[in-house]
């Protein structure tokens, strides 16, 4: 599977003759599993039509910093939250000096100074022009502040120049695209992740469940394949796709849970428990639907199993990250689960909040160990994951 699968990214356009390439570089993206969607600035439209790339892209065109349909829901913030990385290419002179100065005076600069995504910038210009040395200190400025630069091909120009300054062939920068989600952190190493709600019947046809959608535990499992990393991730019922080179168990409720995951524990190096367990289960559940007779109905109910707490018991050197929803007091109760269930960390999370959480594409979150914190920024999921990820690698000193 390429590291791309699933991968969010902003193809920006500027305005230079190299812009024809990025139609070849939105199809390539998307051969390796990347959803694109393009912004491009005035001059690039000169160059080449958004329609086409609306087309080859599946997503419409995003050109105008104060468009207002988009601005009523302040859409150059949501684009820059919901990209994994933004890839500008071509780059001209002038959007390089415009990056380098902070300056947001169209979408694109919005968008590269609002984004927590890596930015990623493929040069193309006259050779003159990237040889000058405002332009070379443009570069150096911007790869201090961690922008990625692809450095351009040597060779003939569309002016008839000979020189430095022409863009990358497409598949060259796809390459340096998926190369920023291969981070090797975790290489070596056997994770399992447990995500998703679980079901507890009441009869063939009812259960009792919560909102979970197993979006923040799949998108650990991704980053952590990404990194490297051996993965089993035991999942309850959800709708979304098992990542590939993912070795998935499906379970329905928590005894099942707890089931496959004391075995998967044993031998493994890191256990994340994602998953949302329903906090009870039905003691006498029927074999046959029940019947709507009266008005009221009493079900028992007992505690399932605490499974992050007995794979912990079971496997004391096993480094376990538990995972609390919280509507209030988030720190507080974290801090409580922490310590009542011996756990190394725990990642939690305010579900009360209609913008993050269960459900959401995005999540913010709050790292808890016993001598420390960390603030997770709101973000969509997926950068998240490969932000815990990394958080993770320097805690275990990897």
């Amino acid at each position: 599977m390429s590291s791309l699968s699933q991968k969010r990214i902003i193809l920006g356009i500027t305005g230079g003759i190299a812009a024809y390439k990025s139609a070849e570089i939105t199809r390539r993206l998307q051969d390796e599993g990347a959803e694109v969607r393009v912004v491009m600035t005035e001059s690039a439209q000169e160059f080449i039509r958004p329609l086409t790339l609306q087309a080859l892209s599946g997503n419409p065109v995003h050109t105008d910093l104060l468009d207002p349909q988009a601005e009523a829901a302040m859409g150059h913030i949501e684009l820059a939250r919901w990209a994994d990385l933004v890839l500008i290419a071509p780059a001209t002179a002038n959007f390089i000096a415009t990056l380098n100065q902070g300056s947001a005076n169209d979408l694109m600069s919005s968008i590269c100074l609002a984004t927590s995504a890596p930015v990623i910038i493929a040069p193309a210009m006259n050779q003159a022009m990237w040889s000058n040395s405002a332009s070379q200190q443009n570069i150096e400025s911007l790869k201090q502040r961690e922008v990625l630069i692809l450095e351009p091909d040597n060779g003939i120009q569309a002016c008839g120049d000979v020189g430095p300054g022409r863009l990358p062939q497409p598949e060259v920068i796809v390459q340096q695209v998926a190369s920023v989600f291969k981070t090797g952190e975790m290489s070596g190493k056997k994770v399992v992740i447990t995500a998703g709600p679980t079901r507890e019947a009441i009869d063939p046809v009812r259960y009792i469940s919560n909102h979970s959608s197993g979006k923040m535990g799949y998108a650990i499992a991704e980053a952590m394949i990404d990194a490297g990393a051996e993965v089993i991730l035991i999942s309850g019922p959800v709708s979304l796709k098992c990542p590939d080179r993912c070795t998935l168990v499906s379970v329905t409720s928590a005894h099942e849970m707890l089931e496959a995951a004391t075995e998967a524990a044993q031998g493994t190096d890191i256990f994340i428990s994602a998953a949302a367990v329903a906090d009870y289960y039905i003691t006498e559940t029927s074999d046959q639907k029940i019947k709507k007779k009266s008005d009221k109905m009493t079900l028992s109910l007992a505690k399932t199993p605490d499974i992050v707490s007995i794979v912990k018991e079971k496997n004391p050197k096993l480094f376990v990250l538990g995972f609390a929803a919280e509507t209030q007091k988030v720190e507080k109760y974290a801090r409580e689960k922490l310590a009542s269930k011996n756990l190394d960390a725990i990642i939690a999370n305010d579900v009360s909040r209609e913008d993050i959480g269960f459900n959401s594409d995005d999540n913010e979150a709050l790292w808890v160990e016993q001598e420390s914190t960390h603030q997770f920024s709101k973000c969509n999921k997926a950068q998240l994951a490969r932000d815990l990820v990394a958080l993770l690698a320097t805690k275990l000193e990897l």
